[in-house]
Parts: structure tokens; sequence; C-alpha cells
């Protein structure tokens, strides 16, 4: 009976082996994975860098201001000037109405906790 605990034991433990084999190389495998990600993920954030810079280039005031002036008679873009915008009391806010009087059968619901309570 002791022999066949003890190839038990020995079968466990190869087990055991095997097992932590194939873990160690599967955490291996997702290592590499993570670190690929990485480095995609640090060439996407250059590109983006890349790309904001070159929105920045494109749309500097001096730039699209010649675009403008050079595309006049096509599109009839005029710069914006500081006489084109109004003040705060020039805005024709909507007027708030009493949300109720829109209601077409409203309920009261004011007695309606009494007849709850025991």
């Amino acid at each position: 009976m002791r022999s066949v605990y003890i190839v038990l034991s020995a079968l466990f433990v190869m087990g055991l082996a095997v097992w932590a084999y194939k873990e160690n190389y599967a955490t291996q495998e997702v290592l590499r994975n993570v670190s690929q990600v990485q480095r995609e993920i640090g060439h996407q954030g250059e590109e983006l860098a890349v790309l904001r810079a070159e929105w920045a280039y494109l749309n500097r005031p001096s730039r699209l201001r010649d675009l403008a002036e050079l595309n006049f008679d096509r599109l009839g873009l005029l710069p914006l000037m500081p006489e084109q915008f109004g003040t705060v009391e020039q805005v024709n806010f909507p007027i708030e109405e009493d949300i109720l009087s829109e209601l077409e059968n409203p309920v009261s619901v004011v007695g309606s906790l009494e007849a709850i309570d025991p």
C-alpha cells in the first residue's frame, strides 16, 4: 500500500511539473505579446504627435487667412472681426414656460401617500 502512495505521489509531482512547464511558456508568450502591444502603442503615440503637429501647422491663422484671400472669389470667406460677435444681452433666450401648463390630464398625488400608510 505504501508503494502505491509513493507512485501516486510521484505521478502527482510529475503532473505538477508538466503543468508548471506549460504555464511558464504560456506566461512568456503573454509577456512577448504585451511588449509587442506596448511597442505598437509607442509607435501610435509618435504618429499621433506628428499628426497633431501637422494639424497645428496647417491651421496657422496666417495660412488660413492667405487661403481665404486666395479663394475669395470661389468661397466668399471673410476674416473674422470682433465686430461680428454680439454681447450676451443681444441673445434671444427662449422664454421659460410652466411645464405643468403643458400637461393635458394632470394627476394629483398629494393624497395617495396617506392611503399607503398602515
